[in-house]
């Protein structure tokens, strides 16, 4: 089967740094590109309560892109195995189903949470962060009879969706509702993410909330908010005209280009102030903040514009920050990571945040469909790569492969 690879070594990690300065193609084409198309066997089930799944779409995330233009921080390296068949943002059918399998069979349309965590690599007893339902902060992605890999697409030994095939875990697997097209389904992942950075920060009735971002995960928080019935005012800051209108149009309130500081006065009512030199200071401001850039200037900021006792959620991924920290102790901050997904306690029981978004879409509380604005056969994945580098001039937001 045909199946889109990603590999990165030093000596071609280093090379990159010379070629990518002339032209950034040479990450996804030439003898140093970091992804490649490639034929492998069809993969085989590893055991009685695994799956084995024909894939219909996989999304393509910002943090694939990051993957293939190597910007991730190298302190990640340990959770993950080169090379890999990656892609984690899956929808796809049944075809077959292990022995021990009893929530999927044949046949069935299914969404996966790619974690491989503790259950997945058959760790007993689970870490402590597994045994409490916060599989997304798992402290065992390197041990298990699997090599190092935090999901499904970062692993050597376990493929991801950018294949025609793959298998996973019954635990990984979630049966889509009829009333959910593959096309939604396969934002299933990106969507949970975001419910799990609101359910970590959730606002409370008439908070200011300011998600800073508008991309696809932005859009996901705000959807998520409005989908989850919470009654908070929401601002985005987003320069791009497409990306502002769409979150406009999915549910905040106000959405900003500028400076941040000044949407904090006339929005949050925050008082400002100038220090004898540098950049202002802020009293009051939003109650809760969302940075989905995840840059040192977004992440400064945030913290300069949220509010006395705030919380400020990091969901952007960034190598590397530099900041003043004087607003976390002057006002009392806390500053929440962000990563993957948990089970909540929600006022249907305690539900995977997987679960939350499929219902949220199902009963049409959120909808995510025309996301999707571009796909692809596997065998045109370099012009879903050029895409994605300049989502503005192609009207992108998400884009999937679409077997």
């Amino acid at each position: 089967m045909k199946a889109l690879t990603y590999n990165v070594t030093v000596p071609g990690y280093l090379g990159l740094q010379v070629l990518g300065r002339l032209n950034r193609k040479y990450y996804y084409e030439g003898p140093l590109s970091t992804v490649r198309l490639v034929d492998v066997p069809e993969p085989v089930l590893p055991g009685p309560d695994w799956v084995k799944i024909k894939v219909r779409l996989c999304g393509f995330c910002g943090s694939d892109l990051s993957l293939i233009f190597v910007k991730g921080s190298a302190m990640a390296s340990p959770f993950g195995s080169f090379p890999c068949i990656f892609g984690h943002e899956t929808v796809g059918e049944v075809v077959q189903a292990g022995s021990s399998v009893r929530n999927a069979a044949f046949g069935d349309r299914v969404t996966l949470n790619p974690g491989l965590t503790c259950e997945p690599r058959g760790i007993s007893p689970r870490c402590p962060s597994c045994e409490a339902g916060r599989t997304g902060s798992c402290e065992r992605y390197a041990d298990g009879p699997f090599a190092p890999g935090m999901f499904a697409g970062l692993c050597k030994d376990v493929g991801g969706g950018f294949a025609q095939y793959m298998v996973a875990h019954t635990s990984q697997v979630h049966r889509v509702p009829d009333g959910v097209s593959d096309e939604a389904a396969v934002l299933t992942e990106p969507l949970a993410v975001a419910v799990q950075a609101v359910m970590d920060n959730r606002p409370a009735e008439g908070d200011k909330v300011l998600i800073i971002g508008g991309g696809v995960i932005g859009a996901m928080i705000v959807k998520a908010i409005r989908g989850l019935g919470i009654g908070c005012s929401i601002t985005v800051a987003e320069p791009s005209p497409f990306s502002a209108a769409y979150v406009k149009g999915s549910g905040a309130d106000c959405v900003v280009d500028g400076d941040l500081i000044e949407a904090a006065e006339k929005i949050a009512g925050a008082r400002v102030y100038k220090p004898m030199m540098g950049e202002r200071i802020v009293q009051g401001g939003f109650h809760r903040v969302f940075d989905t850039v995840g840059h040192s200037q977004t992440f400064q900021k945030a913290l300069i514009v949220t509010a006395a006792g705030g919380t400020v959620s990091l969901v952007g991924i960034a190598r590397r920050l530099a900041f003043d920290p004087t607003p976390v102790w002057l006002k009392l901050l806390t500053v929440k990571g962000c990563y993957g997904y948990s089970f909540n306690d929600t006022k249907d029981g305690r539900r995977h945040a997987f679960e939350t978004a499929l219902c949220l879409m199902n009963e049409r509380r959120v909808h995510v469909q025309d996301m999707l604005t571009h796909t692809f056969p596997i065998e045109e994945y370099r012009e879903l790569i050029r895409v994605n580098v300049s989502k503005g001039r192609h009207r992108a937001i998400k884009t999937a492969i679409r077997f």
